[in-house]
């Protein structure tokens, strides 16, 4: 398979395969994201969702795919800097907004960044069109978080602090996905990339979320955790695999502006599942997000 999918890097049919796996990492994304926030702690879901999969990704590292080549070592430190400090980000900011309001920021920050990132690290340009279309996705982004900040009924008091840090999570999203496609580009099998990376991030939260869980004076069961941990194992799986695929397949830019419509589906899981509001103007801030992202890829 992985012979295959570097066989259509470059050619028309990676193009829409891409395009194919950035929007099933969208969907997958804001799913990944309303487990860990949900009506749960979302450090006790971090560390469970990391633990599972570091445990599902050991035996494909270490006995399935080949071993990274000397050179990949520095760039897997690299990235596990970074997605510690996104996880971290991420955290504080679920802990002071609701999903709702933390999602659309987070997701708006990075594909701008990413975007400038790709253009400086990969030489890979927007079309005055795609930059259109990006000014209408991040229109549509931010106009959400205008709305939230503007008429969220509840926890208003932490809402500037919750809305502050989610930008800064944008920013290491960006930093993440730039990073992590030069990491996927330097290695000559994807799955090598993909194996060693879950293996290795998620050895790093878990002992520290599991210290937090023993100092609560009202400890959630740690069965039920360890199950949404591995459902979200699962989910970060296809979600952040098939971003990564799609970076290699294409480019970056691209790629990350199409997996932010996961925002869109945010808003609905936010609806239908947690049972937060949605109303008329927010489906049509939603709605330019969705043209948004479809401007940028009729135009790439």
């Amino acid at each position: 398979m992985s012979a295959w999918l570097v066989s259509l890097e470059g050619t028309p049919e990676g193009e829409t395969l891409a395009a194919a796996l950035a929007l099933f990492a969208a969907f997958l994304h804001a799913v990944f994201g309303a487990l860990q926030k949900g009506r749960h702690d979302p450090w006790l879901s971090r560390g469970a969702i990391d633990a599972s999969y570091a445990a599902m990704a050991a035996p494909f590292a270490l006995f399935v795919v080949p071993w990274p080549e000397p050179h990949m070592w520095p760039i897997f430190a690299g990235a596990m800097l970074i997605h510690l400090g996104y996880k971290i980000l991420q955290g504080l900011a679920y802990t002071k907004g609701a999903y709702t309001v933390v999602y659309p920021v987070v997701r708006g920050t990075g594909p701008l960044f990413a975007v400038i990132g790709a253009l400086v690290i990969f030489g890979e340009a927007f079309s005055p069109a795609q930059w259109l279309g990006l000014a209408v996705l991040l229109t549509g982004i931010f106009g959400l978080a205008a709305y939230n900040l503007a008429f969220w009924p509840t926890a208003r008091e932490t809402l500037p602090a919750a809305l502050g840090l989610a930008f800064a999570t944008g920013l290491f999203v960006a930093l993440y996905t730039t990073w992590d496609a030069y990491g996927i580009r330097a290695t000559a099998d994807p799955f090598t990339f993909l194996a060693w990376f879950f293996f290795l991030d998620g050895i790093m939260i878990p002992g520290f979320v599991y210290l937090y869980w023993r100092r609560m004076p009202d400890r959630p069961p740690a069965a039920g955790l360890m199950l949404r941990g591995v459902i979200g194992a699962l989910v970060a799986f296809g979600s952040f695999g098939s971003v990564m695929l799609a970076t290699r397949l294409d480019e970056v830019g691209e790629a990350a502006v199409l997996r932010e419509t996961s925002t869109v589906f945010a808003a609905l899981i936010g609806w239908l599942a947690l049972k937060e509001t949605v109303g008329p103007r927010r489906i049509v801030l939603m709605a330019l997000i969705a043209a948004g992202a479809v401007i940028v890829e009729a135009n790439g």
